[in-house]
Formats: C-alpha cells, sequence, structure tokens
C-alpha cells in the first residue's frame, strides 16, 4: 500500500519591508486586474490609506506599477513574486520620480 503525502507549500520570499497584507493585495490584483486604493478596500483587503501605502512601496520595488493616479497593475515581478518563481529580498528600490 503506497502513500502519496503532499508535500507543504513552500512560502514565498517576502523581503523584510514586506507585509502580509502585501501578499493580499498583490493577489487581489492578479485576480481582479488593475485597482486603486479605495477599491482594495471595497474589496475588504485593507483600508485605503495603508493601501496606499503598500501600493507605493511595492512600486519602488517593482512588484506593482503606477499606470495614472492612484491606479496600479501588477507587474511580471509581481505575478513571479505571487509564483513562487523571485525572492523579494532580492528586488532594489528604484527611483519613481
Amino acid at each position: 500500500m503506497s502513500s502519496t503525502a503532499a508535500s507543504p507549500p513552500v512560502p514565498r520570499k517576502r523581503a523584510e519591508w514586506m507585509t502580509q497584507v502585501d501578499e493580499a493585495i498583490l493577489e487581489t490584483m492578479r485576480e481582479e486586474g488593475n485597482l486603486t486604493p479605495r477599491a482594495l478596500e471595497e474589496l475588504d483587503v485593507t483600508v485605503a490609506n495603508y493601501a496606499r501605502d503598500r501600493l507605493s512601496n511595492m512600486a519602488k520595488y517593482g512588484l506593482v506599477e503606477r499606470i495614472s493616479r492612484g491606479l496600479y497593475r501588477l507587474t511580471d515581478s509581481g505575478r513571479a513574486f505571487l509564483d513562487e518563481d523571485l525572492d523579494a529580498s532580492e528586488l532594489e528600490p528604484r527611483d519613481l520620480d
């Protein structure tokens, strides 16, 4: 009798600056598409002011991209992080002028 145990999920490799809310925001963006901080609040992910701060920070590291005032989209790096193909601790902050 052969028993195959499921291997435990590999945790995503978060950077020190990341929070669990960041992962929830990224997952929601993958499911819903481009979002604003207000939309994240309406979807019960987090309050808009906190979402605004987190999105701005994640944009600095390239996980999301600001496409217009207050509107963000998931980047290829963000998708790679969600797919466990990217170690976010290796990302360098960018100047977003």
